[in-house]
């Protein structure tokens, strides 16, 4: 990109079921606006052993409020969350309700944030703070219940099916020449 060149950011899709529209609201602080809908859970929403499938729906159940500086969103997000237990492997799955509250400021309001969330014309897009809320309410390493046993690090047995499995303790290679004193004498060892 030639130097100097202005890079104009590009419009939330209104047709996303994560961008709300504010017009409504106009701009006048006390304003009140709620909004439920469904909408359909974007890619990457989750991290590698958990998180919310592509498709599935997110129910939004949201207030939107406004304010002098802009738009203040509070509600919730239900997701449905599927990933694997790092112990067993098992699959792990769970409704989550997330909260949400945050300030979208209006073009032009300068808060001293960089990293406020902004309006874009009169359009919020709550994808990224869906997608930050949902990512860091999940489990780090997801169990499918909090005793669970894991897997036998010798076979792969599931430790919680057989809670007694076992296996013979391993013999130090440098002691297996001794493992022929302790069996039993038979006939053919004593020919031997």
């Amino acid at each position: 990109m030639p130097k100097g060149t202005v890079v104009t950011p590009s419009m939330p899709d209104p047709k996303s079921g994560f961008v709300l529209d504010t017009r409504e609201l106009n701009r006048r602080a006390g304003t009140l606006k709620e909004v439920t809908r469904v909408a359909e859970a974007p890619d990457g929403l989750g991290i590698g052993v958990i998180g919310v499938p592509p498709g599935s729906p997110v129910d939004l159940n949201l207030r939107l409020e406004s304010v002098v500086e802009g738009v203040l969103v509070t509600g919730t997000a239900v997701v449905q969350v599927r990933g694997n237990c790092t112990r067993c492997l098992e699959e792990v799955a769970s409704t989550e309700e997330i909260d949400i509250q945050e300030l979208f400021c209006y073009p032009g309001k300068d808060l001293g944030d960089d990293e406020a969330s902004r309006i874009e014309g009169d359009l919020i897009n709550l994808e990224p703070l869906i997608r930050d809320a949902v990512v860091l309410d999940l489990p780090f390493t997801p169990l499918c219940r909090p005793d669970c046993a894991g897997l036998c690090p010798t076979c792969g047995a599931d430790l919680n099916a057989d809670p007694n499995h076992a296996h013979a303790e391993p013999i130090d290679p440098r002691w297996t020449g001794l493992t022929e004193w302790t069996q039993p004498k038979t006939e053919s060892n004593i020919k031997e």
